[in-house]
């Protein structure tokens, strides 16, 4: 600070052009230097890839730390450790906050976390989502206690913005320690490959408590947290994509929980058959298909946004539009263990519909499962518990709900992958489908065993009853007859049924009882 105020008003035009030019160059450009050479950008250069061009408007840009420990007096940037502000993505407002790891390591100190908090309150006061960009040593140790403090204030947002207003994190250097439960408490997490990493203790630590010796991006790197842990939404393979992502994603997105989803009108035909999908079930039904070509054959110019990609494969999870109105779609996938679900692909699945009911985004379902996974790994890590959370959030969802049957649907499974019984609006069936207790082989297995046992000719007596009983049962037809499914429909019917049946949920309303939340099986 000068030893003399500017006096004149041209002096102080100058001072405050002076200070600006300060706190946007707060760090050494050997800082800035290395940043890159990382393959990293700057915080202020990924907040302006982020936003729209010219949109940005930061806040307490003049903010500085308070700390009174000696070496730390000797450097008192403005702004501190992070660039906070608001903007616009594709003309839309967002609120971010950007960490700056130029500036003491991107360390988390009281007013570093009171920029941050002052940010989030204001995109809860008007209702727009809020970015996160990640790239923090960690709590600033010269501030002690204080610096834990700092961070319980923002997961005090966090959890009060939660299913408010969309919370957006994205991973672009270290986060560790308890610095991870702020991200792990947002809606969706974006990591970049080999520069992004998320752990509680550190390398060093497991080594010394376990013996354990991982490197950092085994321990926390984009694509563990992708595909082993399930903490992480997406993998990008650079910061630049990870940006584009981002903005991406928040196309399909409301601005708040009282708000629908953005429409865009749509280039794809409402009425488009698409005579593939009649074939893509194959006749054999035990042999894979992939879902994911079921999905893109349906929806609007085949343009899936997959979530979770890399992480319990055996259910698909992603955003797509169908008419230019936003759905969340989700769908067993034969191709990995035959689409049965499991811990794992509960969790996701639950996860999504919970965060798509959130925020008013209709759900499509496309059923091909033959049950849950068995085994003693299964059940004694609580599959009955994980399960139900699956079964918990599609009964609890309110906005419109629609699922289709593409081939199998056995057991408690059917049940859980928004059937009619958890108050599906419509279902649908493909006259591949088979909705029935269980496969024709165990069910006769099960129900004829001593008539097979005692006939002259087992195996043929067994064939005959299993294509008696795939008459009876495996087939669609059963479950129409009750009213569980509305229709069995041709599949290259599909998006044109569905779209119809979106317009006509448009007006849905649902009265949920007076309480003060479920109790989901956490």
């Amino acid at each position: 600070m000068r030893e003399k105020f500017p006096e004149t008003h041209e002096e102080k035009l100058a001072y405050l052009r002076e200070l600006r030019e300060q706190a946007i160059h707060s760090a050494s450009s050997e800082a800035v230097e290395k940043q890159h050479e990382k393959g990293k950008l700057t915080a202020r250069e990924r907040v302006e890839k982020l936003l729209d061009p010219g949109s940005f408007e930061e806040l307490d840009t003049f903010v500085r730390h308070r700390t009174y420990e000696f070496e730390m007096q000797k450097r008192r940037p403005w702004g501190d450790a992070v660039v906070t502000g608001w903007g616009t993505i594709d003309g839309r407002p967002v609120a971010v906050f950007s960490q700056d790891f130029t500036v003491f390591g991107g360390s988390l100190g009281e007013v570093m976390a009171e920029k941050m908090c002052k940010i989030m309150d204001l995109a809860a006061k008007i209702g727009a989502p809020v970015i996160g960009i990640n790239d923090s040593g960690g709590a600033r140790i010269q501030e002690g206690v204080v610096s834990l403090g700092a961070y319980g204030d923002v997961f005090v947002r966090n959890v009060q913005c939660s299913g408010v207003i969309p919370q957006i994190s994205l991973i672009m250097g270290p986060c560790a320690g308890g610095a991870v439960y702020s991200p792990a408490m947002t809606d969706f997490i974006f990591m970049v490959k080999e520069t992004s990493h998320m752990f509680i203790t550190g390398p060093d630590v497991i080594k010394t408590v376990t013996g354990e010796e991982p490197t950092f991006e085994e321990l926390g790197g984009a694509m563990t947290h992708n595909t082993k842990s399930g903490v992480a939404h997406f993998a990008a393979d650079d910061e630049d994509q990870c940006l584009e992502d981002a903005r991406y994603l928040m196309s399909f997105l409301p601005l708040n929980n009282l708000e629908m989803p953005p429409r865009t009108e749509p280039y794809d035909d409402p009425d488009r058959a698409d005579e593939a999908l009649d074939t893509v079930v194959p006749d054999d039904p035990s042999k894979p298909y992939d879902m994911r070509d079921v999905i893109s054959l349906v929806v609007d110019d085949g343009d899936f946004f997959e979530v979770h990609e890399h992480w319990a494969q055996n259910i698909v999870v992603g955003l797509a539009r169908l008419d230019g109105y936003p759905v969340g779609v989700v769908g067993n996938q034969p191709r990995h263990l035959a689409g049965v679900l499991d811990i794992d692909s509960s969790v996701k699945g639950a996860r999504f519909v919970r965060f798509c009911d959130a925020f008013n985004i209709p759900l499509v379902t496309f059923t091909d499962v033959p049950g849950f996974l068995p085994g003693t790994s299964q059940e004694w890590g609580g599959i009955i518990r994980h399960g139900a959370k699956l079964l918990y959030a599609f009964t609890e969802a309110t906005v419109p709900k629609l699922t289709v049957v593409t081939r199998k649907a056995y057991g408690g499974a059917y049940d859980v992958m928004a059937s009619k019984h958890m108050l599906a609006d419509f279902n649908f069936a493909w006259p591949t489908s088979e909705v029935a207790v269980m496969g024709p082989e165990g069910a006769v297995n099960i129900i004829f065993r001593r008539d097979i046992q005692t006939s002259p000719t087992p195996e043929e007596r067994r064939e005959k009853l299993i294509t008696d009983y795939k008459a009876r049962f495996a087939n669609p037809y059963s479950a129409a007859e009750r009213g569980y499914i509305d229709d069995v429909i041709v599949p290259h019917q599909t998006r044109p049924k569905l779209i119809r049946a979106l317009r006509t949920l448009q007006t849905k309303r649902v009265e949920q009882p007076k309480r003060k939340h479920g109790n989901i099986p956490l």
